[in-house]
């Protein structure tokens, strides 16, 4: 999706980032930097902006496991900060607002950035490249300004095809009730899992977050006009198979699959024919992302919808601790379970000896039983 020449430098592993999420890495807003945070194999992370947690490593703050990511009150102290030599060569926007923009504190800092002689990178709705005095100042200094989001020129999007069906590669899609309850974590983890067990495997993103983590093969659907959504998600998943042939394709799922602001997952379901599902779930969460007044729909309704759309089966759900904490999990998955028959599973449980990862591969490895190493077609 992005400009790929533009951003071929930040594959190389000197790539150092500073992230900026001012006042809002304590918010779903912060969910960019918070998956930045976890992992990237796009670039070092070396800091983050933001200065109501500064002082604070970003690890311990998001999720209690100290990663040597200091979070700092503004540019100037993160320019200052290097990690086993590598210094900083990029600005990324971990900002996830509503409304996709940046106000002019921000714009401000992307300037001055600029005039550092740091690349940018924006995963927002606002299109920087748009922006005639950012575009001076990247050129005045060498550096380049990538919108994630810049959809490409319609000439060049893909209309559905029906060239999934030449895909062999297993494929698992990660759907959610909601948008921000943790479907890319638990994609990766699933990664992660399946490569330790010696597994070939490429996760295909659907969102910005993905694409700077590094995901090599990423359409954000939510930069394209809707009638090449099908055609795109088919042409990145058949490219990842054909450049690849994986054992498996983890799909990264977006919105919510009932959701009135921010629908996902049917799109995935239809053009990408997954043959297991796994249905990430926010049970603490009352009302839809970005919608208030409209209540989550209750699981039963959710898991209906999921079987009106796909004759893949639902092989685990994945439960958001959000609202609740670590010692609260377990009871808490065994209530899903119960009412669902459907393993219940918090993948950021490692407190075992069966972490929860492992748990939801074994998960989806018994709901893929008995299928060809060929998918059917139609399937």
């Amino acid at each position: 999706m992005a400009d790929k020449r533009a951003a071929a430098d930040a594959h190389r592993p000197s790539a150092g980032a500073i992230i900026y999420c001012e006042g809002a890495f304590a918010a779903l807003d912060g969910k960019t930097t918070h998956g930045l945070v976890r992992r990237s194999q796009r670039y070092r992370v070396l800091a983050v902006i933001d200065s109501d947690h500064s002082g604070a490593d970003a690890g311990t703050l998001l999720d209690g496991r100290r990663r040597e990511i200091p979070i700092v009150a503004d540019l100037a102290s993160a320019l200052a900060v290097a990690a086993d030599g590598v210094r900083p060569t990029h600005l990324v926007i971990g900002l996830a607002p509503i409304r996709g923009v940046l106000d002019q504190a921000a714009r401000d800092v992307v300037a001055a950035s600029l005039a550092h002689g740091l690349h940018v990178h924006c995963g927002l709705h606002e299109l920087l490249g748009d922006d005639r005095r950012l575009v001076a100042l990247a050129a005045e200094n060498g550096v380049e300004l990538v919108d994630v989001r810049r959809a490409p020129e319609r000439s060049a999007l893909h209309r559905f095809s029906g060239k999934i069906e030449q895909v062999t590669s297993t494929r698992v899609a990660i759907l959610g009730v909601d948008s921000a309850i943790g479907k890319r974590t638990t994609a990766w983890l699933l990664v992660d899992e399946l490569r330790r067990r010696g597994r070939s495997v490429e996760l295909v993103g659907t969102g910005q977050t993905a694409w700077l983590q590094g995901a090599e093969f990423c359409v954000p659907l939510d930069a394209l006009i809707y009638d090449f959504v099908p055609g795109e998600i088919e042409h990145a998943v058949w490219s990842a198979w054909h450049e690849r042939r994986p054992d498996v394709l983890v799909l990264e799922g977006q919105g919510g699959l009932l959701s009135p602001g921010y629908f996902g997952g049917q799109e995935l379901l239809l053009a990408a024919r997954p043959h297991s599902i796994v249905l990430q779930h926010a049970p603490g969460r009352a009302e839809y992302d970005g919608c208030p007044g409209y209540p989550i729909d209750p699981l039963a309704r959710q898991l209906e919808a999921l079987r009106g759309m796909s004759r893949a089966p639902i092989a685990a759900i994945t439960v958001s601790r959000e609202g609740a904490d670590a010692a609260e999990m377990p009871a808490l998955c065994a209530a899903i379970t119960a009412e669902t028959g459907i393993a219940a599973i918090d993948v950021l449980d490692d407190s075992g000896a069966a972490s929860g990862a492992r748990r939801l591969y074994a998960a989806v490895a018994e709901s893929l039983a008995g299928l060809p190493e060929t998918p059917a077609a139609g399937r």
